[in-house]
């Protein structure tokens, strides 16, 4: 065999890598917002309501599908994010590259934040819906835009937030030495074992998580991670899904008596959990689903901003049909509400495509009104 066919080999091998790894991350994302949805199902009762049937068998199940699907969305997303970023980061001068993030990660976080705020807002002061409504100023602009604590309507949106901030120091961290990323790593861990409040960062989990990605792609830890067996992936999450399982059907009270020993369980478990998913989802790329489950990826981060918006509205009507948790038929409720919210979005995000590509690129932080593409 000649030396350019071995070449051409090699390219078209790596060229298939490549698209597999593409495919992947979407995937892998897809998961995590999926699970993200089970992490906020709408159950019909209150807080004190799900404490006092936190051992029945369906809380048992709304909690491990919560545990299971939701605890690695955060690392999956943040790890995907560094991993990504190394590429925009080093290319693009820092006020362009700050503009691009501002634009598919800040503004349709305060876009939706706004929709929120104003449709739930209007349910729960002009219908029946038991939702928080506009108390102070304050209150509101810290809905907008999460500065000192999360929001009470859109809980999932300090993700971008933090992950915006990630994004601002992103290229002094693709540049730094592994020591140094080292070093912004164990801050991270020690920030949030502590408990300690910083409002520069709500979660600084996703500090960690980011950071991680970034040191993952220079070390190859994905591609490695993807040749080893499922079953191996699964064994530190098999281990850890038990005790996880039981604290946190135990509730607050648990965690408030143990807080920095939860904290460090919890890192270790979401990343169990993320290595999993990710071997999940290479497995997913490489399936006859792949091209269908990439596809349908574009309409995550629509998903990812519009689902609560959508559990709080149409959740209760559903309920009406199924009735709230402890019910005969929510459990089958419960299970398919990531379909439901998938299906919703696919069809909101083709409405907005077909009245203003704008307005659908603005809200979907440029996934919709563009061919499919892989951004951080």
């Amino acid at each position: 065999m000649s030396t350019r066919s071995i070449d051409i080999g090699a390219s078209s091998s790596a060229r298939t890598n490549d698209a597999r790894l593409s495919t992947a991350i979407a995937i892998a994302r897809l998961i995590g917002i999926m699970g993200i949805v089970y992490v906020h199902a709408w159950t019909g009762r209150t807080a004190e309501e799900l404490a006092a049937v936190a051992f029945s068998w369906q809380a048992v199940l709304r909690t491990l599908l919560g545990e299971v699907f939701g605890r690695s969305a955060v690392p999956l997303l943040g790890m995907i994010s560094g991993w990504l970023v190394v590429s925009t980061a080093t290319r693009q001068p820092y006020g362009a590259f700050l503009r691009g993030k501002a634009r598919t990660i800040l503004l349709p976080m305060v876009l939706w934040n706004a929709i929120a705020l104003v449709l739930v807002g209007a349910a729960a002061t002009f219908g029946d819906l038991k939702a928080p409504t506009p108390s102070s100023i304050g209150w509101t602009l810290n809905e907008l835009v999460p500065m000192v604590h999360a929001d009470d309507i859109n809980v999932q949106m300090p993700f971008l937030r933090d992950l915006f901030v990630c994004m601002m120091i992103a290229p002094l961290l693709v540049r730094a030495s592994s020591a140094w990323l080292a070093v912004v790593a164990l801050i991270a861990v020690v920030w949030s074992v502590s408990g300690v409040h910083v409002p520069l960062l709500l979660r600084p989990q996703i500090l960690l998580f980011f950071t991680a990605g970034i040191a993952a792609r220079r070390s190859g830890v994905a591609e490695r991670v993807a040749g080893w067996p499922v079953a191996l992936c699964a064994l530190p999450f098999a281990v850890l899904i038990a005790p996880r399982l039981w604290t946190a059907l135990l509730g607050n009270a648990f965690f408030d008596a143990h807080p920095h020993l939860m904290a460090a369980f919890d890192i270790v478990f979401r990343l169990a959990s993320a290595v999993l998913f990710w071997r999940l989802a290479w497995g997913l790329a490489g399936s006859d689903v792949a091209d269908r489950l990439r596809g349908i990826e574009r309409y995550g981060f629509l998903a990812f901003c519009d689902h609560l918006v959508l559990l709080w509205l149409f959740g209760p009507v559903i309920g009406l049909a199924t009735g709230a948790l402890g019910a005969g038929l929510y459990p089958v409720y419960l299970l398919v509400q990531p379909l439901l919210v998938l299906g919703v979005t696919v069809v909101l995000g083709r409405v907005l495509m077909a009245l203003s590509p704008t307005v659908a690129r603005v809200l979907s932080g440029g996934r919709l009104g563009r061919s499919a593409s892989i951004t951080a």
